[in-house]
């Protein structure tokens, strides 16, 4: 229904038949919506706010502010056919004055011998590694202000949500003049909804979300994600390593592929789920916020979790198959992330976030004790504290002597 809709709608404004061969242009709304048209007949609802800047955008930071940000990303990743990961860290990515100190801690390494093992049998045990990465590159962490216009904030959210989780977000970021991108997920909010299951894989809403980013990207892009929103985060700064200037987290999980679980409540008959969608809603607002007030069942409809057709819903969770995002795809990347992890969730342990953080170059997590796994809409404000913070953060590259060496 609503894909027909939103094709008539386009329709309309553009003169162009719904079957069109290449991708529409994008369709402002009366509401300050924007229709993007990833795909003949596949629309995303997006949210796009430019502020409006009284002169020429300002320069990305005070004279040498990219010399003070620039920092060396050095690491050896390690992988053993048992699965193991041993990761080296060759400098300090972080440097002095960073929010944290980022480490990835190895689990062991694989192939050395066992204590009092002689040397015959040492040898024999020693197994060679599957794949050797080494992450060598220098990146340069600026200070982002809303005053500088090669800076853009991309907010992706988790199944079942829709842009409107980010409502406090995007309202407190646009007042501070940065310009702000958020956009539906297929099947989500005011998106089309394609009516086969092969529209909802992963692969396919990263997709989605890759278009969007190459749509609105600049100079220096941030990617905020919530949930499943994280895994697409993940993504795009693997693909654009170049692009991507920093990354948030919040209650994401851990660095595991992603694959369906077979005892998965989503992969009943659509009838039987249609039949509990009330209840995975009540689940929702147990699960989802530390407390279970007025103030929370009206948050929860306000951001539209569950609030997905059942289809949609199976079709999403039974499509997050994604093999490629493991530990080892998660270590290669050398873009600072900030985890946020609410206390009370109880869907990702924070275990999960821990490991996380040990396992990219430059983490630092940040834990809310008042937070659940909504907690952008239960602590809103200091949500937006922590994001403004890592936004603005910059580290402090110490001096080099004449050798170049630092000090």
């Amino acid at each position: 229904m609503l894909t027909s809709i939103t094709d008539g709608f386009l329709c309309c404004l553009l003169g162009k038949a719904p079957n069109a061969v290449g991708p529409l242009d994008s369709v402002e709304s009366g509401d300050g919506f924007t229709f993007l048209e990833v795909k003949p007949g596949r629309v995303l609802r997006v949210r796009h706010a430019v502020p409006e800047r009284p002169g020429p955008p300002g320069p990305p930071g005070s004279p040498g502010a990219a010399e003070r940000g620039a920092v060396r990303c050095q690491r050896r990743i390690t992988l053993y056919r048992n699965g193991q990961l041993l990761i080296e860290n060759l400098g300090d990515a972080g440097g002095p004055g960073s929010p944290g100190s980022p480490r990835a801690e190895p689990d062991g390494e694989p192939g050395a011998p066992e204590p009092g093992a002689k040397d015959g049998a040492a040898k024999r045990r020693k197994r060679k590694p599957k794949r050797v990465v080494t992450v060598d590159c220098e990146k340069r962490i600026t200070s982002c202000k809303g005053t500088h216009g090669d800076v853009v904030l991309f907010f992706i959210h988790g199944v079942g949500g829709s842009l409107d989780i980010w409502k406090e977000q995007l309202e407190f970021f646009s007042k501070l003049g940065y310009e702000v991108v958020a956009p539906d997920l297929a099947g989500h909010g005011g998106s089309s909804a394609p009516p086969v299951a092969a529209a909802y894989t992963f692969y396919a809403l990263a997709e989605d979300m890759r278009a969007v980013f190459k749509r609105y990207a600049k100079k220096r892009n941030i990617l905020i994600g919530h949930s499943y929103g994280v895994s697409f985060c993940t993504f795009l700064a693997h693909e654009y390593p170049e692009l991507v200037h920093k990354v948030i987290m919040i209650n994401g999980g851990g660095p595991t592929a992603l694959e369906p679980s077979l005892c998965s409540i989503f992969n009943l008959p659509p009838c039987v789920l249609h039949c509990l969608s009330p209840c995975l809603a009540w689940s929702f607002l147990k699960a989802g916020f530390a407390r279970q007030g007025a103030k929370e069942k009206q948050l929860l409809k306000e951001g539209n979790a569950f609030n997905v057709s059942s289809f949609v819903l199976r079709a999403t969770m039974s499509g997050q198959y994604w093999p490629e995002g493991d530990e080892l795809y998660h270590a290669e990347l050398a873009v600072p992330v900030l985890l946020v992890h609410g206390m009370h969730d109880k869907f990702v342990p924070i275990e999960e976030d821990q490991r996380m953080a040990e396992i990219l170059l430059i983490a630092f997590l940040k834990v809310i004790d008042e937070g659940s796994h909504m907690v952008m809409l239960e602590c809103p404000d200091t949500v937006n504290t922590l994001l403004h913070e890592f936004v603005l953060w910059e580290p402090d590259t110490p001096a080099a002597d004449g050798d170049g060496d630092t000090k």
